[in-house]
């Protein structure tokens, strides 16, 4: 059977989203999720995972572009964070205390360390981000066998649209350079991309497509939430994916595709 790794993006982004994850958790659905640890709701609505402490991975959501992240003095929007990256304002020993806070509100609300890091639209691989984030990684957890692993974005070439050349380009090679050298794990392959939207695809079309082209290790990242939220530009994606992850129609696709749903901790570790 083909492992996959299903990694639910913006736990505590509110109330509806952690619900939804917490949900697919416990269903068996996703094996990972990652967290918004600036947003207010962190400290509480993890209580929801408490049940399931071992049984998925819990991952880091590196954030630079959310309001959380803007609240918090670093951030800006995505457009603005992406030029100052390219070109080389944000430097990596700026970078570096952002990170360490973040893993910080991490560790002290899950009182371990993160399994892996990602980032809230992919702000983990952009210039002077990566190179602070590879070295925390490698200074804070010891030995590799004991450093979270990191997602790159980087897509399957048959999943490889405009979006996807995009994302990779704001540095999913350098990243996997970067960590090769510091021996922090990396998952191969990132999936799940699209524009939120159910035209011309459905979602469990995408899903199907997603399935069959996904490598071996790779990371299919969803979005879920049990509702829509009030000014949640994709609320209603967010929804969709969990009706549709929640129900049978997944789960006869995972089994019609010979896919095992595995814990990437466990699988960068083989």
């Amino acid at each position: 059977m083909k492992k996959l790794v299903i990694c639910a993006d913006d736990f505590a982004l509110h109330r509806a989203a952690s619900k939804g994850i917490a949900s697919l958790a416990k269903q068996g659905c996703i094996t990972a999720t990652s967290a918004m640890v600036l947003s207010p709701h962190w400290p509480t609505d993890v209580k929801l995972l408490e049940p399931l402490r071992g049984q998925i991975d819990m991952g880091l959501h590196l954030d630079w572009t959310s309001e959380f992240a803007i609240n918090a003095g670093h951030g800006m929007a995505l457009t603005r964070t992406m030029l100052s990256t390219w070109l080389r304002k944000i430097k990596p020993a700026q970078a570096r205390p952002v990170i360490d806070r973040q893993l910080n509100d991490f560790e002290k609300v899950w009182q371990a360390p993160p399994d892996f890091v990602d980032g809230h639209q992919h702000v983990q691989q952009f210039p002077g981000i990566r190179e602070a984030l590879v070295q925390a990684l490698a200074e804070r957890y010891g030995s590799a066998s004991a450093r979270p692993y990191l997602r790159v974005s980087k897509l399957p070439p048959l999943q490889a649209d405009f979006k996807a050349r995009v994302i990779a380009a704001m540095g999913a090679e350098p990243l996997r350079r970067l960590a090769g050298m510091s021996g922090v794990p990396c998952a191969p392959a990132l999936s799940g991309v699209y524009d939120f939207t159910d035209s011309p695809l459905s979602y469990g079309q995408r899903m199907s497509d997603w399935l069959r082209s996904s490598p071996e290790g790779t990371i299919l990242m969803c979005h879920p939430a049990q509702g829509v939220e009030a000014n949640d530009v994709i609320g209603r994606a967010r929804l969709n994916e969990y009706l549709y992850l929640s129900g049978a129609e997944f789960q006869k696709q995972l089994k019609a595709r010979g896919i095992q749903l595995v814990r990437g901790s466990r699988l960068y570790e083989e």
